[in-house]
Formats: C-alpha cells, sequence, structure tokens
C-alpha cells in the first residue's frame, strides 16, 4: 500500500528500514534524475541498512563518497561526474556492457529509487528527465520508492508508472542539478566545422556527452530539418529546436519528435521538455537498438573518445591507468549509422591531450577497446576526417596518421602496430 510524506531535501530522512533489507541491490536515477531525499537517507542509515550493492549512473552529487563503501559496494557502467572520485579511490566495480544490455545486467534489482515529477490529471506519473535503463526496471523491482518534487519536468515519454506501483512517496520542492559544459576550445571548434560540413539537411542525430556534440550543435545553425533519435540530449537541441534547425520532419519513424533517453544540461532543457510533446523519452532499449536506428536515412552518430590507434579500435573507458569513462552506446549507435542509408558513424577527438600534449592517435591502445575496428567510421580530429570504412588496415594506418597533431606523425611513422 502507498505510503506518502512531505519534507525537504535534508532534514527529516525519510526511515527507509521498513523497504529496504540486508543484501538488496539498489538502482537509482543518474544526474538530475537523483531522488535526493532517498539516496541521503539511505547513505545516512547504511549501517543498520547493510550490506547493500548500489548502482549509480552519471553522477552529479556527492551522495556516494569512498568513505560510504563500509556498508555499500558501489556499481557502475561509467566514471563520469562525481564517479571519478570513486574510481580514484578503487570503490568503482564498473559494468562493462552495451548500454542497452544494462536493464539485463541489472536484472538482481530489488529495490528501484524513482525521481519523479507530480502526477498527471489522470493520477499517473511521467518518469521526469529519463526512461533509458530505468523504465524496464520498474517491473523487476520488489520496493519502488519516489522522490515527487514539483520542480521535476513533466517529460512525455514511452512508459510511464501509476501510484498503485510505488510503496512509498516522498514529497519534495527543490532545484534540478544542472550540467553546465565549458565553452569548447580552438580544437574542439574545428572538429565541430569538420563534421558540420559533412552533415546534410534532413540528417537525424545522436551525439554523445562532452564539448565536442555540443560544439557540433553550435555549427549546425544554416542547416534544415535535422531530427534526433539519441541517447542523451542537452541545452544545444533545445536551441536548435526553437530556431527551427531540429523539426524532425524528415524521420522516417517518429516524425516531428526528438527521441531521447534522458536530459542532461541546465534548466533550459529542463523547461524546453516539460509537457512538449515535440520530445519523447524511451527505453535504452529502443534509444540504442542498431536495427531501429537503421531505419533512418542519413543517421549521424557522434561519440567522443580518449584515444584511437591507427587501426581504428577506440578506448573510451581508462585513461592513464585509471577508469574514467565509459563503455556506453557508442559501438551501437555505430552500428546502427553504418547501417543507415547515408549515416555517417563518427568518432571524434583533439588529436592530443590538452594538458600533457600526448598524442590522442597512437599506435597501440594504452586500455581496452570499448569499440573494434570493425565498427570504425569516421574518426574526425582538429586536423581533418579519416574515413575508414572499406579500408585495409594499411590504408588506415594512413589515414589516421595524416589527422595526428604533426608533432606526433613521425614517430607514429616509425611506431609498430
Amino acid at each position: 500500500m502507498i505510503t506518502t510524506e512531505s519534507e525537504a531535501v535534508a532534514d527529516p530522512l525519510p526511515d527507509l528500514s521498513k523497504w529496504i533489507r540486508p543484501g538488496d541491490s539498489i538502482v537509482w536515477g543518474q544526474a538530475g534524475g537523483e531522488p535526493e531525499a532517498l539516496t541521503r537517507a539511505l547513505v545516512a542509515q547504511r549501517a543498520a541498512l547493510g550490506p547493500l550493492t548500489v548502482t549509480v549512473g552519471f553522477s552529479l552529487t556527492d551522495t556516494i563518497s569512498p568513505e560510504h563503501a563500509d556498508h555499500i559496494r558501489i556499481r557502475s557502467y561509467c566514471a563520469s561526474g562525481t564517479n571519478r572520485s570513486l574510481s580514484r579511490a578503487g570503490l568503482l566495480d564498473i559494468l562493462p556492457v552495451p548500454y542497452s544490455w544494462l536493464p539485463n545486467a541489472l536484472a538482481d534489482i530489488d529495490v528501484l529509487m524513482l525521481h519523479l515529477p507530480p502526477a498527471r490529471p489522470d493520477g499517473r506519473f511521467n518518469l521526469g528527465l529519463m526512461q533509458e535503463y530505468i523504465a524496464p526496471l520498474i517491473p523487476r523491482a520488489r520496493v519502488i520508492l519516489a522522490e515527487v518534487n514539483d520542480q521535476m519536468p513533466s517529460v512525455p515519454g514511452l512508459l510511464d508508472i501509476g501510484p498503485e506501483q510505488i510503496d512509498h512517496i516522498v514529497e519534495t520542492s527543490r532545484p534540478l542539478r544542472e550540467l553546465h559544459h565549458p565553452a569548447p576550445g580552438a580544437a574542439e571548434l574545428k572538429i565541430a566545422r569538420h563534421i558540420a560540413g559533412i552533415i546534410e539537411d534532413g540528417s537525424v542525430l545522436q551525439m554523445g556527452l562532452g564539448q565536442i556534440p555540443e560544439a557540433v550543435l553550435s555549427a549546425l545553425g544554416q542547416h534544415r530539418d535535422l531530427g534526433i533519435h539519441s541517447g542523451v540530449i542537452g541545452d544545444g537541441v533545445a536551441d536548435l529546436t526553437e530556431a527551427g534547425v531540429i523539426t524532425n520532419a524528415r524521420k522516417t519513424r517518429d516524425q516531428g519528435v526528438s527521441v531521447t533517453g534522458w536530459l542532461l544540461g541546465s534548466r533550459r532543457i529542463y523547461d524546453f521538455a516539460h509537457g512538449n510533446d515535440g520530445v519523447r523519452l524511451c527505453p535504452c532499449t529502443y534509444t540504442h537498438n542498431p536495427a531501429i536506428l537503421a531505419e533512418h536515412d542519413r543517421y549521424v552518430a557522434i561519440n567522443a573518445a580518449i584515444e584511437v590507434d591507427l587501426t581504428g579500435q577506440v578506448n573510451a573507458e581508462v585513461a592513464g591507468g585509471r577508469y574514467i569513462g565509459a563503455v556506453g552506446g557508442a559501438a551501437e549507435f555505430l552500428r546502427g549509422a553504418h547501417a543507415s542509408r547515408g549515416g555517417l558513424p563518427i568518432i571524434a577527438l583533439p588529436s592530443t591531450v590538452a594538458r600533457t600534449g600526448a598524442s590522442r592517435i597512437v599506435a597501440q591502445l594504452s586500455g581496452p577497446v570499448s569499440t573494434p575496428r570493425s565498427e570504425a567510421g569516421l574518426i574526425v580530429t582538429e586536423h581533418g576526417i579519416a574515413d575508414l570504412r572499406g579500408r585495409s588496415l594499411r590504408e588506415r594506418r594512413k589515414l589516421m596518421i595524416d589527422i595526428a597533431g604533426p608533432e606526433h606523425r613521425a614517430a607514429l611513422e616509425a611506431a609498430e602496430t
């Protein structure tokens, strides 16, 4: 039977012992979708509730810190955001799976914590900022706890939840966490111009996280009838939609609608998506399905990398021996773009590490192969575009060296691969 209480986010904290048992596996939404009224209560009560396994996504809070590992095992698909401190401490247990597999990887869930907007007039709840891997877990969880925040936007989605499915609601009123990207540098702007120059009107876009995707969106102001089918969207999509650049008019499915799994950005994208029938949140089994992606003509997948080797293998996970990224959905999006008529499977990265000047085009990867060379398409740096599609290993080597930093090309020529 559903119970409800009202509170501020910090005090008093709800007593979770009625719903959480020792040994439970707990999952909650990421970024602005974290239900902090519940997660902070969990951390405060961990000694009495634990041991527990908690799965977090891209985090914008300090809710889970290294000192909390005394009673909590911490899992994630990524070491992004504030998860970096957990990774540095060796306390982040990574799930190295493609993004669309996450619902199955989390099949051991016991408790699901949601961050929801107020109920719709029909009494049901939209799922706030995300559906992605969270929505498929709703029927699998033994217990569902929800923070209902009157400042959470109500974004249309493929799935929703009824009040009878929720075991306990905590009502709050608090601003959402936001992510503001730093201004792109000269290299990122050059990369964005390269990519914008090969995107045709009517293309359907997917953008990963980071400065480069946002810079690409900023460079598309003269394009027309672009569409969106992406894992995540941010402020740039709101800007281009209101400018009339993104219309979704030429999409072969979900026409007129920007499809995404979750929202990550500032209040700008939250307000834009609130009650907007031109935005639809969907589970990752839909947003990341290569067969669905391939139905779109001119599907353009734009994803980042830590480094790429001379054959097109991509490391998007480890730098300097430390886990900082994710397997994510890049390979799924690239596969969809490869199969799309006129599609562009793009990996974009600056040619060097800004802090050290080390080359990010390398003879051999220093970390795992996050995306195999069989999925390689177009690799873009500030020095140009290497189109590896249909190219032999020898041909790829030359093309990749041509887009490396000029100061590193001789060493790459001399290196054995």
